[in-house]
């Protein structure tokens, strides 16, 4: 359900605005995203692990709000982040 530290490093280094940049809204919405696959992967296995479902929900309206943050400063970098990602909206 966890990424690996190379997986989250890879990431990291795909969405960084610079180098060493770990805390933008890009790379935080891009680790969130991962994370939320890897669980919506578990819960195709595990349909009645109702504990990891509140943590899921908890973590996509935590990518909902840096979102709507990146959206409201600058809606080009929001755009290509959705693009990139493969998100909706």
């Amino acid at each position: 359900m966890t990424i690996t530290a190379e997986r989250k490093a890879e990431v990291i280094k795909d969405n960084a605005q610079s180098d060493g940049d770990t805390g933008s809204p890009e790379v935080q919405v891009a680790i969130l995203t991962e994370r939320i696959t890897n669980l919506t992967e578990h819960f195709k296995t595990h349909a009645k692990d109702n504990h990891s479902r509140r943590g899921l929900l908890m973590l996509v309206n935590k990518r909902r709000s840096l979102l709507d943050y990146l959206k409201r400063v600058d809606s080009d970098r929001y755009t290509a982040l959705i693009t990139k990602l493969g998100l909706r909206k």
